[in-house]
Formats: C-alpha cells, structure tokens, sequence
C-alpha cells in the first residue's frame, strides 16, 4: 500500500518534473509535446483514486476521434463568457485556452494552436520586456495602435489590419504597448512549431478592410504553402513552421462566405469589436454550418471528417462580423 501511495505521489508530480526539465533544457521541446498523452493519463489515473479533481472532457483528443468517421463538420461552442478574462484597468483580456492564472484541462491547446488572448491595453501602458522561446507568436491588431519592440532590433508601430508575428525559435525578448492616446485592441494568438529551436524572425503583413470585406483573407499559412514569403514584409499571408493556416474577414449583414478545409480540425473565433464585455456574448451574430450562432467573443471547435469538408459562415445580424478561421491538423 505505502509503494502504491509513493507511485501515485510520483505520477501527480509528474507535470512539475516535465515542466523543470523543459525550462532547464534538459530536454527539448517536441519530446515534451509528445508527452501531452502521457500527462492526460496521469492526471486520469490521479482521478481514478480521488487525489485531485478536475474537468477532463479532452476537446482535441474527442472531436478528432469523432471526425474520423464523419463527412460533415461537426461543432463544440466555446461561449465568450466562458473564457477566462481579467480586467487589472490597464489590461481587460480574454483567454480561450489556458494562459497565466486561468487553467482549464477542457481548453488548453487544439492542434498547434495554444493561445487566443483578446487584449485591450490601456494607452501609455502594455507588457514590458519579457522573453519567448520556441512559440510563433502573432498579434493581429483590430483598433489602436500597438507599439513592438524586440531583441532583434525591431521597432515597429502597428495599426488595424496589421498582422506581426514573431518566431521566437531558440529565444528573444519583446515588449508590446499601447501607442498613443488610445486603447489597443488586438489578439495575440501562439502556435507550436513542428520545427524545434528555428533561428528567430520576424514578419509584418498588412491588409485592408476593403481586402476583407465579404472575402476570406489568408493572412497566416505554412512557411511551405503557395504563396507565402519568409521575408520580413511581404505581400500575402505571414510564415508559420507548423500545420496552421489562419483566414479573417469581415462580414456585412445577410452575407454568406465558404472557406473549404484541409485539416482535421478548425476553430472559429468571433472578434468582440463593440467593447469588453465579460458577461453574455451581444454584438454581431454569425451562423456556422447552418446549425450553430455564434455572436461577438464566441468560438467554436470544428470537427472536420477524414475527406474534408466547407466551412460555410452567415452574418445573421445587424452589424459587421470580424471572424478568424484557423485551418488545423
């Protein structure tokens, strides 16, 4: 008994140990990626023997299992309200998967897909410098101006329409800000390269409203796709090491767009452009697949069938919809 307690102590602290290894590099990252299914069946093991308890629904794992055998896209909602968010008057945010003090083993990465973080930061204030190492980490600004400088030398000032991404790669430090007298609102989405320990770059796009308008815009693809540059400004989508293609347009009232897919997966994400709101999704309203309403801050995961399948998206309501589609394996 006292052995089987020592084992089941062990495997409870098993994420600690994974995690201290991971910052000390003492082993590198796709090992650690690959551990994820190791993690979920301790933490299920931990939950067979009442040492902890928590939610264990493993979106990934289920809606990839179920798109195996289907042909249509099949939706799980992820309602605005049940992000996580914080408000500290400087910084109101959302968080859609797991990030800093918010946690939840239901939402914590989809594919490479490992971070979608609505931020509004106050003018005059934003995060300091700070560093990053292996994530591609991509700020796709709505309003405001945001202000990046980083290690490698790069000063930019971003406006709506702008997508910076950086591939942090074997490390770099950054800082982000609100420039001017007004508020920035942008996303800030990390993905997962299937590459370890890339050299560090950086890359701006731009694209208008009018290039988004009714359309989908490809505005991040793989490094590989047709299309895509890996100099530093281009024209097209920006470059991404990893199975991730990013569409985003902006939908007027009674329109319809269709967008096919070619990964196993696809996540939704409804923009929150008329101001932060922490309780019941408001705003514009979109319709997915003819079946589910999504308004502003919602999303959905999107379960695609083993031949591929089309997104196809509606605005049902009055006002404009900035949606963001990710493509995933």
């Amino acid at each position: 008994m006292r052995s089987k307690s020592f084992l089941l102590l062990h495997i409870a602290l098993l994420p600690l140990y994974i995690t201290l290894a991971f910052y000390l590099d003492l082993i590198p990252q796709p090992i650690v990626l690959n551990l994820s299914g190791l993690l979920r069946l301790s933490k299920a093991n931990l939950l067979k023997h009442r040492i902890f308890a928590a939610p264990l629904s493993l979106y990934s794992a289920s809606i990839s299992n179920e798109a195996a055998n289907m042909s249509s896209l099949k939706y799980i909602p992820r309602r605005s309200e049940e992000r996580g968010n914080a408000d500290h008057g400087w910084l109101k945010t959302f968080h859609t998967f797991s990030f800093a003090m918010y946690q939840d083993y239901n939402h914590e990465q989809y594919g490479p897909l490992r971070v979608i973080n609505e931020d509004r930061v106050a003018p005059r204030t934003g995060f300091g410098t700070h560093s990053h190492r292996e994530f591609e980490i991509f700020s796709y600004v709505v309003a405001g101006e945001l202000e990046h400088k980083d290690s490698m030398g790069n000063t930019e000032i971003l406006k709506r329409g702008a997508l910076q991404l950086t591939s942090a790669g074997t490390g770099i430090s950054h800082s982000e800000k609100a420039h001017g007298s007004s508020q920035v609102h942008f996303l800030q989405i990390w993905s997962v390269p299937s590459t370890p320990r890339l050299q560090p770059k950086y890359y701006t796009r731009q694209f208008t409203d009018a290039q988004k308008t009714n359309n989908w815009v490809r505005v991040v693809a793989p490094i590989d796709a047709k299309g895509v540059s890996d100099a530093r400004d281009a024209e097209g989508p920006a470059p991404v090491h990893s199975a991730l293609t990013l569409y985003a347009t902006l939908l007027e009232k009674g329109k319809k767009l269709e967008q096919p897919l070619s990964g196993k997966k696809g996540y939704v994400h409804v923009v929150q452009t008329s101001g932060f709101n922490p309780g019941n999704a408001k705003g514009a309203t979109i319709r997915v697949g003819g079946e589910l309403e999504l308004k502003e801050g919602d999303g959905a995961y999107v379960a695609v069938g083993s031949g591929g399948a089309t997104f196809v998206l509606e605005n049902m309501g009055e006002q404009i919809a900035e949606v963001l589609l990710f493509d995933l394996e």
